[in-house]
């Protein structure tokens, strides 16, 4: 029989927290593309709706990922943070400067740095969970610890 550590939550504090969660990081990274892509400027309506859009499907990918997950098997479950956190990471690291008139991202070789530093985040944050998911579950995703 396998112990687990006692649970100090009940169940109503986990579902507010299923809920709580994403919607506060979904704000934080709407926040913070949408002050990336201003880069010091002036707020517009148009920085706000980037800004409350990439939160919004923040959010949601994350609330997504967080029911879905642990009913994957322990490589898919992994594969799917590291996608998620890697285009997370991507979107937001290109949004630097990419407002400015006078330089878009495109043309000042940033999409591929963009691309390389998300790959580089991506493998580690796949390392990170693939090991924890590893040392954590069976094959069968069910929790051993």
């Amino acid at each position: 029989m396998v112990r687990r550590p006692p649970d100090v939550f009940d169940a109503r504090t986990h579902a507010v927290g299923r809920v709580a969660v994403p919607v506060a990081l979904g704000l934080v990274y709407g926040y913070w593309v949408a002050a990336n892509a201003r880069v010091g400027g002036p707020i517009t309506g148009g920085n706000l709706l980037l800004g409350f859009l990439s939160g919004l499907v923040f959010a949601v990918l994350c609330a997504t990922l967080l029911v879905l997950g642990p009913r994957m098997r322990r490589e898919v479950h992994a594969l799917l943070w590291t996608a998620f956190v890697g285009c997370a990471f991507g979107f937001l690291y290109n949004q630097r400067g990419s407002w400015i008139p006078t330089q878009s991202a495109s043309q000042s070789g940033d999409v591929p740095r963009a691309v390389l530093i998300s790959l580089l985040v991506s493998a580690a944050t796949f390392a990170a969970f693939f090991y924890r998911y590893y040392t954590r579950e069976d094959a069968f995703g069910r929790r051993v610890r």
